[in-house]
């Protein structure tokens, strides 16, 4: 017979456009939380993509699709007591507030970094690619991201801010006192 755990895993979903950051940090994060002692999980949206995805395209219903996927897997994780950082776009209030809903260490975490800044790191090349192939639709260009209303934590960063300081905000908001 199985005993119920003590306590659900905390689920930490940074949200953000292409461009803010949101691997970036979420690989940093993971590896301070491992220097306190803490082994979090990192889901990566497209990881994710390419393991669910293989059937899905680009449009609204399928990144709805995906996303409910990874919100469901985040919960399933975090029944089981593991601590997850889901790095992922997440267009759409109905996933994030199943999330809310559904997840009970449910934390949203806002990358706001505007359009100039994303298109000046373009570590993935999209926004350059999106210039050369103008019919191909980008979030944030041609799809609509339903920006998040009432994130747990708004993380703004202008160019200014670094991956450090990223990662201090959300430790000091959410996890520092997990480790006492």
């Amino acid at each position: 017979m199985s005993t119920p755990l003590s306590r659900p895993g905390l689920v930490l979903w940074i949200t953000g456009y292409s461009g803010s950051g949101k691997t970036t940090i979420a690989h940093a994060l993971q590896a301070h939380c491992r220097s306190h002692g803490m082994t979090p999980l990192v889901l990566d949206g497209d990881k994710l993509r390419a393991i669910f995805g293989a059937h899905h395209g680009y449009s609204d219903a399928d990144r709805r699709a995906l996303a409910g996927a990874y919100g469901r897997l985040c919960a399933e994780l975090s029944a089981q007591g593991s601590d997850v950082i889901c790095a992922t776009i997440s267009m759409f209030d109905e996933v994030r507030g199943w999330n809310r809903s559904n997840i009970p260490g449910y934390r949203e975490i806002y990358l706001r970094v505007p359009l100039a800044e994303r298109r000046a790191r373009d570590p993935k090349g999209l926004y350059r690619a999106r210039a050369q192939a103008p019919d191909s639709p980008m979030v944030g260009l041609d799809q609509h991201l339903d920006e998040p209303r009432h994130p747990d934590l708004t993380i703004d960063n202008h160019g200014d801010l670094s991956v450090a300081d990223a990662v201090q905000q959300i430790w000091t908001t959410f996890l520092e006192d997990r480790t006492s």
